[in-house]
């Protein structure tokens, strides 16, 4: 399934849960139906400080069919470190990032090699 499009309601909800979890940064796993994302999986284990915020892989539950991922840089840096591409590799199709000032403007959508990938934004 090629995800074409992000639901407003959650693109909204990563938006507060980076704002809410700030200064620390906040990372979960995307769920997408009929390619557009509309599900936030938050993970048991993850880890998260001022400047990273890690799943443990293991902690997936199998046969999840996942989108890929959605996290925050409070720095308001909104481009991929080296450690998030390592991330992206290992999972899903898009990863989000979000950032300061956490509004409609401050997000990014990536694709697992870190190039920018364009998502709309639907009702």
């Amino acid at each position: 399934m090629q995800v074409r499009a992000i639901d407003r309601e959650t693109l909204n909800l990563l938006l507060e849960m980076g704002k809410s979890s700030s200064p620390n940064e906040f990372i979960v796993m995307l769920g997408a139906e009929k390619g557009v994302i509309n599900t936030v999986y938050p993970i048991a284990g993850t880890r998260v400080s001022n400047d990273s915020a890690n799943i443990f892989m293991d902690m997936i539950p199998l046969g999840m069919s996942l989108a890929g991922t959605a996290h925050s840089h409070p720095n308001g840096c909104i481009c991929p470190s080296d450690a998030d591409l390592s991330t992206f590799a290992e999972t899903g199709q898009v990863h989000i990032i979000v950032g300061e000032p956490f509004d409609e403007y401050s997000w990014k959508a990536f694709d697992r090699e870190g190039g920018i990938k364009k998502l709309e934004v639907v009702e």
